[in-house]
């Protein structure tokens, strides 16, 4: 069977134009945020629609060629002389198949690059490969089943199981079994797909598609052609297995991927080029704070100030040479200046004692004019009387630390930083 001649009288012809309407519904009724949260980085806008469109592609694939199998079975095509190999016959049957599953893909994420004019880079196409591989295996599985299953049975059987395991496996424990369904999460800024997180997918559904076109090799014994095929299968199954059983909720993602633009040194202040009109604004605020803070003594400072949006969800921590700041999202609050000072009150603990913490952080934002920030953020803490009591302590101390020397009141402060971890860890 010639692909026109598959293309006229399969299924794909008069499934089209449902499951094209079904994928715009999906993509807009699932799109969780506006796409202008992404700064236009692509692999992030590649990921978002593609998070609730992979079930539809695979359970499209799947049930669309198990019918077509179907037909070829009941129309007696495996019977007749063998003018094209049995291979020839179902890659052409399948081919549609593919180009339609491929569309419920390949449409949202061309839409959503489109509407925010980004170009898609190399990293971005990560997923998109994956979901289109797995789309070819999908539709290998699912021929394979409609050809010993009745068609009217198989496909929408087939199409509703692979939609339910694939969309509610990142609600399934163990873990492992969402990282090998081909249903990935969506990335933050700056993220990108491991790729041991993309191949575990590929190796599972194409291990057991592979299987199953092995049932199809010429060999003579079908319990050679059987065997084989459950020996490729899980292989394939078990190598995914191990290298994703050691995962947790997430996969491992490559952080620190989106392009940066720095300016000056000491400190070099960096921010996402997507984000960076506002850097030479940025770098003026954050150095004006630090020679605010050096006027009374404190002069540590470090050598890069950088924004925390390209790290994604990893959340590294600061260091002493190093702060990492949401650069990004304190410009557009207009408090990077308040930023700067909080990173600048460095506790070498976690559990900082509150009322000596708190003098510390006051005494920054008095000093380089951010008292009214302070008392903003405070104010968005649990108000009971015990914290008013400690907030009221201070104040008292912060105001007779001003009243003292500058060169005593950086010196107060360094003091401050380690005394209020005494005891904590």
């Amino acid at each position: 069977m010639r692909f026109r001649t598959s293309l006229r009288s399969g299924a794909v012809r008069w499934a089209t134009p449902f499951v094209l309407l079904l994928t715009l519904l999906y993509y807009f009724a699932g799109e969780s945020a506006p796409l202008a949260v992404f700064h236009g980085y692509a692999p992030a806008l590649v990921a978002a629609p593609l998070m609730t469109l992979y079930a539809l592609a695979y359970a499209v694939a799947a049930g669309l060629a198990a019918w077509e199998s179907g037909r070829l079975t009941s129309s007696g095509v495996w019977a007749l002389a063998a003018g094209r190999s049995r291979f020839h016959v179902a890659a052409n049957a399948l081919l549609p198949v593919f180009l339609l599953s491929w569309a419920v893909l390949i449409v949202p994420v061309s839409l959503s690059l489109a509407r925010t004019t980004t170009f898609p880079t190399v990293d971005s196409l990560r997923l998109l490969v994956m979901a289109l591989i797995l789309c070819v295996a999908h539709a290998v599985i699912g021929f394979g089943i409609g050809i010993r299953a009745p068609r009217v049975i198989a496909a929408p059987i087939v199409a509703v199981v692979v939609w339910i395991l694939v969309a509610f496996s990142r609600a399934t424990h163990p873990y492992w079994l969402r990282h090998v369904s081909g249903q990935y999460m969506d990335l933050d800024f700056g993220e990108v797909p491991g790729m041991a997180s993309l191949v575990a997918p590929i190796l599972f559904g194409g291990g057991i598609a592979l299987g199953v076109a092995l049932l199809w090799f010429p060999l003579r014994w079908l319990l050679v052609r059987v065997v084989l095929a459950c020996i490729v299968a899980g292989l394939c199954t078990f190598g995914a297995y191990n290298i994703v059983k050691d995962w947790g909720h997430d996969p491992p993602m490559v952080t620190g991927q989106a392009p940066m633009e720095c300016l000056g040194n000491a400190p070099k202040v960096c921010m996402p080029k997507a984000t960076s009109s506002t850097l030479g604004t940025v770098r003026k605020e954050a150095v004006s704070v630090l020679d605010d803070l050096g006027s009374r003594g404190v002069t540590e400072t470090p050598s890069v100030i950088t924004d925390r949006l390209a790290d994604g969800r990893s959340g590294l921590p600061s260091t002493q040479k190093t702060w990492r700041i949401g650069l990004t999202a304190a410009a557009q609050r207009d408090e990077v200046r308040f930023e700067v000072l909080t990173a600048a009150v460095r506790f070498p603990c976690r559990r900082v004692d509150p009322v000596t913490g708190h003098a510390a952080w006051l005494w920054a934002a008095s000093v380089t004019g951010e008292e009214k920030a302070y008392r903003a953020r405070v104010a968005q803490e649990t108000q009971t009387p015990d914290a008013v009591r400690a907030e009221k302590q201070v104040q008292d101390i912060v105001q007779r630390v001003l009243a003292q020397p500058a060169k005593e009141q950086g010196t107060w402060f360094r003091q401050t930083l380690i005394s209020a971890c005494r005891g904590n860890a």
